[in-house]
């Protein structure tokens, strides 16, 4: 094995919503191991908070104002990055949402609009960048699933048929796409540490309780606990891994749990 297999200088990542988050700590990683940085917001207060972010880490990424849900703002930024920085060799499929609400409660507008960012906004934008990666021979397509496409969960049955459906378009890329030397693959994150979820997070909180009782590893994850997985599936060490999800979760979904006392 050689560990340049690793290693992305000269290739052009675009990782979408990666303003801050998981996203930006996914771009963070790519960055370390030689990507140009390309990413988007659906707001320019967004993308200026980005590339601050990004510069005060010593990177220089470029930043652009995009709504994932509209194809024709999508084609335009594919074309505009193609043009200013390069041709993408490595796309992260990261921006998303997620609704709390119980079913019954929740709107077919509020449910359209999950699946519209969470599943049609990656098909939207993988469309995008395919036909170039299939002129160049080479690309790569991460998709940030969830394990919520394994698992359903009270309130959040937009978030779980939308991760679902991503987890099956990354199968399905990877099918149409893999004698073009295109590899598909999806990360899905268990319960990570982010401003987000810092209320759940609070000590004797008995979600926090509940979530390191059902990890194996007995902690929340780190969006560094993303990083050597992302630059995984973005490098060359991965051209024979396609239309995998590798779950970062601690081990969840491999545990039924602890034997109650």
């Amino acid at each position: 094995m050689n560990m340049q297999d690793f290693r992305l200088d000269g290739k052009i990542a675009l990782i979408t919503g990666a303003s801050y988050g998981i996203g930006f700590a996914i771009a963070e990683g790519l960055a370390a191991a030689g990507a140009t940085i390309v990413f988007n917001d659906i707001k320019q207060e967004l993308v200026d908070k980005g590339l601050a972010a990004y510069e005060e880490i010593g990177v220089k990424a470029h930043g652009y104002v995009c709504d994932v849900t509209d194809e024709s703002a999508v084609n335009d930024l594919i074309a505009t990055v193609e043009k200013e920085v390069g041709v993408i060799d490595i796309l992260v499929n990261n921006a998303g949402i997620i609704k709390r609400i119980p079913m019954c409660d929740m709107t077919a507008a509020e449910f359209r609009q999950v699946i519209d960012v969470d599943l049609n906004a990656p098909f939207i934008v993988a469309k995008a960048v395919i036909p170039s990666m299939i002129k160049k021979g080479h690309g790569k397509i991460i998709n940030i699933c969830s394990m919520m496409s394994e698992l359903g969960r009270e309130t959040v049955s937009a978030y779980a048929a939308a991760k679902g459906g991503l987890k099956m378009l990354t199968k399905n890329i990877a099918s149409e796409y893999g004698e073009f030397n295109i590899q598909c693959n999806g990360i899905g994150p268990g319960y990570i540490e982010t401003p987000q979820t810092a209320p759940l997070r609070v000590p004797g909180n008995p979600f926090n309780e509940f979530i390191i009782s059902k990890t194996p590893a007995a902690r929340w994850g780190t969006t560094e606990d993303l990083m050597g997985p992302a630059v995984f599936l973005a490098s060359d060490a991965s051209n024979f891994v396609n239309g995998h999800i590798l779950y970062v979760d601690g081990g969840i979904l491999a545990y039924i749990g602890k034997q109650p006392k």
